[in-house]
């Protein structure tokens, strides 16, 4: 940890160093899904489909700035790089290859979920040691996914 002004206890500002680069990986991870899905994506809608992963994309790469950013903040470091982001993702692989819309759907929806999921787990954790601003980071980042989960879940054909 670099030195700080910033009066947040050290073990605290660890602790959300650590959670951070844990979310920044899979960010980094899920942008590179998001723009897998955008370039492969195929079928009948495929406009409106091509342009909504581009479109969320671009959304999780400002999470990933962000998340970033709060780790420089606490005087940590952010470890960005694809190779951290490919070794410590806790995301589950993006299938490769060419599909249907509706498959492409199911597999961005799977993955937004996933993300979701491990930063709501993170906003509980970031309070337990007291980092409010780390906590409502996640907070924001949970909002945004779970809009983006909705937009892509609202072009899931009905069985």
């Amino acid at each position: 940890m670099h030195p700080t002004h910033n009066s947040l206890v050290m073990t605290s500002r660890a602790q959300s160093v650590a959670a951070l680069n844990r979310h920044l990986a899979a960010a980094i991870d899920l942008h590179g899904q998001m723009k897998q899905a955008h370039w492969n994506v195929r079928g009948p809608s495929f406009i409106a489909v091509h342009l909504l992963f581009d479109r969320t994309a671009d959304e999780v790469e400002i999470y990933s700035d962000k998340i970033a950013e709060r780790a420089g903040a606490l005087g940590g470091v952010a470890e960005g790089t694809v190779q951290v982001a490919a070794a410590k993702s806790y995301l589950i692989p993006y299938p490769l290859g060419r599909a249907e819309d509706h498959e492409h759907i199911f597999a961005v929806s799977a993955a937004l979920a996933a993300f979701g999921d491990g930063v709501r787990t993170s906003i509980a954790e970031a309070t337990g040691w007291g980092d409010a601003a780390t906590a409502d980071l996640f907070t924001e980042i949970s909002r945004g996914i779970d809009g983006q989960l909705w937009f892509v879940e609202s072009h899931r054909r009905e069985t």
